[in-house]
C-alpha cells in the first residue's frame, strides 16, 4: 500500500513517536511524506520515505495529485486545529480528495492508530483489490 504521512510543525514529533511505535508495520510498504516531517521520520526510524515538498511549498497538493490517480492507499495527517495554517485551502483540498476518491484519512493520533492497526490486521485489503480491478 502507499501511505502518506504528513504533520503539522506541532504534531511532527507525535508523528515520529506514531512511526517508531508501528515500524514494523509501516515498513513493508511504500511511505511518502511531506518535506519535514518526511525527513525526520526517516532520521528517527530508518524508513524508507519519498518525500515531496513541505505542505505550504505545495507538498499536499503532490500529495493531493496521487489520490486523483488513485495513487494513494492511505493518508495520515496529524494535524493541529489550534494553528492558523497559511496553507489551509490546500489542506481543505487533500481532504476533500480523500472524501471524493474514498482513501482512509487520519486526522489524530486515535483514528491514525485505528488505521494502522487495521492495515496489520489486514482489514484495508479492499484498496488493493479495487486497484487491481482498474
Amino acid at each position: 500500500m502507499n501511505i502518506a504521512l504528513i504533520a503539522h510543525d506541532r504534531k511532527k514529533e507525535l508523528m515520529v513517536e506514531l512511526t517508531l511505535a508501528y515500524k514494523l508495520i509501516l515498513e513493508p510498504h511504500a511511505l511518502f511524506a511531506t518535506g519535514t516531517t518526511g525527513k525526520r521520520i526517516m532520521e528517527a526510524t530508518g524508513l524508507s520515505v519519498h518525500r515531496f515538498q513541505s505542505g505550504p511549498l505545495g507538498g499536499d497538493q503532490q500529495i493531493g495529485s496521487r489520490i486523483s490517480e488513485n495513487k494513494m492507499d492511505l493518508i495520515i495527517f496529524l494535524r493541529d486545529p489550534l494553528t492558523a495554517q497559511p496553507h489551509e485551502p490546500d489542506v481543505t483540498a487533500l481532504i476533500r480528495l480523500c472524501d471524493v476518491y474514498e482513501i482512509p484519512l487520519a486526522t489524530n493520533i486515535g483514528t491514525a492508530e485505528v488505521l494502522l492497526r487495521g492495515l496489520q490486521e489486514g482489514f484495508l485489503d479492499w484498496r488493493d483489490l479495487r486497484r487491481n480491478e482498474e
